[in-house]
């Protein structure tokens, strides 16, 4: 007979959601849908998700280990023939010549000459960072500075408030004012949105601020197109009025903030008439913005990562985060901010990822640290020593890193041994030396946290792994095992990952106590985690302090940044590549490199059903009429886009009411390279700088030129 079981969607996203997997008899994957018991997913799931069995059984998904055959040079291969570069070979051989040589890259070079890189292909708990970690930190591998994706606004949302919390997403449904902030909810955070129906229902507006008019953008109350990398400029100018018109909570402020006269001396620098010039935002609308912010109690804000992608993305993300702390929305059911709640998931990281084992390693200490958005450059440039290996899993990084140019040159090279783990023939997997099937969130177990939540899930196993697709924890023990690691911990099995993860108690998270494997499996396979701070059914968890910060207190004002050197205030700096910069003159247009609404950064890229939701915009350049009319571009036309990373050949869309994009700004969606005209995609063009604080890389602060094409074919770079 058929059974139903409870699993949680992996992919990188903040729903987290609650997936029901039904078996039929044989043992096969029939149906995926939400799980209508969870609090937040409700029975749905999203498009992407909701096609996922097309993923599990592709025709063209890696099943079996892979060597790259003699003779055949690492680089782009078309798509339907990439297995024609490749042998098969079994997991034995597979996991015999992979400890061979980075045992003997290690010997020659020092095992700081491999380089682990991942990220959150999957954000599994186990999945993400157990015994991968492990087995790096015994070998005396590199570390990996993981910031692709958050760490800047991480960091900034850590320096105000100390943890990475935020309203509670079942408490929007209580707001009177909504502002999505670079946040395309309606895009990808999609089980948000039926709390935001259910308050606008209810006589609450929905305020969009993007630069791109996304889906979430068409369905909002107002529109605010701000020029990208200017948000900490509206911030600002929105605290500058706040406080000028007494709109901003003098009790909670004096209580609960540190920093307030330094502020007021900040915000001094920001009257509307200079904003509306930063952010190309009439002074009028920016006065009405805050106005409405100021006179609405509960205002809750939908911050998303989009913002911190900028030079100056880490002062944007505090300027952003301090405006209810200023106005004491926190205090209002409903009210506050939200960026990521993943810092209220205090996993016990030490016992599963166990950094001690680098003591034990060749080094005797603890390995360097390469920050992963430099990847051109620790492949091409790195010494002392080079990088001679490189282990990807979890990652795309052939198609998701910046400054690509540098990566695929660094990843073309003969000398280095690359390892990919992977369910299909990436952009990465062309560049393998070895390849290895992975499984999908349905072939394994895991545990797992929110960023866009309050409930841990235990993910079970599905279905049985389908070719020789293994998991992360299943590959990463073999190998130690391979390798003649003696730790005992390389021998533990997931259930024991698991009851680690959870901390058994662990003092540090008391939100975690008393949840285990079985009262998760006894709920349905979710737990709400577990906070005395819980008022009206909903978490608010800065309502009142103290707080886990320096001070005590919220931070306007951060001594700690003082002392790293960073401005302890926020403030407006325009980007090397803005339209505030001397670049501006020889490349006049600020581009967006977006991610595609029907992907998953790169992932589902490959697959006919989701290529078929974003065929409109595939290989396209969306271009304001005025921008288009300069350089004598009609729609439909192939254009170059270019600086001086190189040339991207795409078709222009030019929109002809003139409100899709501010003037002087361009977009484009990712793809896989592949899948691009001319081989390379939007990372082609975008630089390897980084942010102001937190390591993060400034995907968005690029700037190009455009030109009518003068033939047809692509130049590639």
């Amino acid at each position: 007979m058929s059974r139903t079981v409870h699993a949680v969607c992996s992919h990188d996203c903040p729903d987290s959601c609650g997936v029901l997997v039904t078996i039929d008899e044989s043992g096969r994957a029939t149906k995926v849908q939400g799980d209508p018991k969870h609090p937040v997913t409700r029975g749905f799931l999203c498009g992407k998700v909701a096609k996922y069995l097309d993923r599990v059984y592709a025709p063209d998904r890696l099943l079996y280990p892979m060597r790259r055959r003699e003779g055949v040079a690492k680089g782009p291969l078309e798509q339907g023939r990439e297995a024609d570069a490749f042998e098969r070979i079994s997991w034995d051989e597979a996991l015999k010549t992979i400890a061979k040589r980075l045992a003997e890259i290690s010997e020659k070079y020092g095992p700081e000459s491999i380089l682990p890189y991942s990220y959150a292909g999957t954000i599994g708990v186990l999945g993400y960072g157990s015994m991968d970690r492990r087995f790096f930190h015994r070998l005396g591998a590199s570390q990996l500075d993981r910031t692709i994706c958050a760490t800047t606004g991480g960091d900034a949302l850590l320096s105000v408030y100390g943890r990475k919390l935020g309203t509670d997403t079942e408490a929007f449904r209580h707001a009177k004012l909504i502002i999505a902030w670079a946040a395309n909810i309606h895009g990808n955070n999609i089980h948000l949105w039926p709390f935001v129906e259910e308050a606008r229902r209810n006589g609450a507006k929905l305020v969009v601020i993007d630069p791109y008019p996304t889906r979430t953008a068409r369905a909002a109350d107002w529109h605010i197109a701000i020029r990208p990398g200017t948000d900490s400029a509206l911030a600002l100018g929105m605290m500058h009025i706040l406080v000028r018109d007494g709109l901003y909570d003098r009790e909670y402020v004096e209580r609960w903030t540190h920093g307030f006269e330094q502020l007021l001396e900040r915000i001094a620098e920001y009257p509307p008439e200079r904003v509306a010039a930063l952010t190309g935002i009439p002074a009028a609308d920016i006065e009405r913005l805050a106005r409405q912010y100021g006179t609405t109690q509960r205002t809750a804000i939908r911050l998303n990562y989009g913002v911190q992608r900028s030079d100056n993305g880490g002062a944007a993300v505090r300027a952003i985060a301090m405006l209810p702390a200023l106005t004491g929305a926190w205090k209002h059911l409903g009210g506050g901010l939200q960026l990521s709640t993943s810092g209220s998931f205090r996993f016990d990281s030490a016992a599963l990822e166990r950094p001690d084992l680098m003591q034990a390693s060749p080094l005797g200490r603890e390995a360097r640290e390469v920050n992963m958005s430099l990847l051109g450059e620790a492949l091409t440039e790195m010494r002392d020593p080079a990088v001679h290996a490189l282990f990807v899993y979890n990652s795309n990084p052939a198609a998701g890193a910046p400054n690509q140019g540098a990566v695929l040159r660094g990843l073309r090279r003969e000398d280095l041994f690359t390892v990919v783990h992977e369910q299909f023939f990436t952009d990465t997997a062309d560049y393998a030396d070895i390849l290895l099937p992975a499984t999908t969130f349905l072939e394994h177990t895991d545990i797992q946290g929110a960023y866009g939540h309050y409930y841990v899930q235990l993910s079970e196993q599905a279905i049985e792994p389908l070719g020789e697709a293994r998991s992360n924890v299943w590959l990463f023990s073999q190998l130690a095992q391979r390798m003649g690691f003696p730790e005992a911990c390389f021998n533990d099995s997931v259930d024991d990952l698991i009851e680690q993860a959870l901390g058994n108690g662990n003092p540090e998270n008391p939100w975690l106590k008393g949840i285990t494997a079985e009262t998760l499996r006894e709920n349905g396979g979710m737990q709400r985690l577990k906070f005395e701070e819980d008022r009206e059914g909903a978490f608010q968890p800065f309502a009142e302090g103290p707080f886990p910060t320096p001070s005590g207190k919220i931070e306007f004002y951060s001594e700690a940044l003082e002392a790293q050197g960073v401005d302890p205030l926020p403030a407006f700096r325009p980007a090397v590549e803005s339209r505030h910069s001397e670049e501006h003159e020889r490349y006049p247009l600020e581009f967006l490199g977006r991610k595609a609404d029907n992907y998953m950064n790169s992932t589902f890229a490959n697959l006919p059903g989701h290529q078929e939701m974003e065929r409109a915009r595939a290989g396209v350049l969306e271009m304001h009429r005025e921008d288009a009319e300069a350089r004598g571009i009609t729609d439909g036309d192939e254009v170059d886009v270019f600086n001086d990373r190189g040339m991207l050949r795409m078709r222009a869309l030019v929109h002809a009411n003139g409100k899709a994009l501010p003037s002087g700004v361009v977009a484009a969606r990712l793809s896989w390279n592949k899948l691009s005209a001319g081989g390379h995609n939007v990372n082609l063009l975008t630089p390897q700088r980084l942010c102001d604080f937190g390591g993060g890389p400034t995907f968005y602060s690029v700037l190009v030129e455009v030109r009518r094409a003068a033939s047809s074919t692509a130049n590639g770079c």
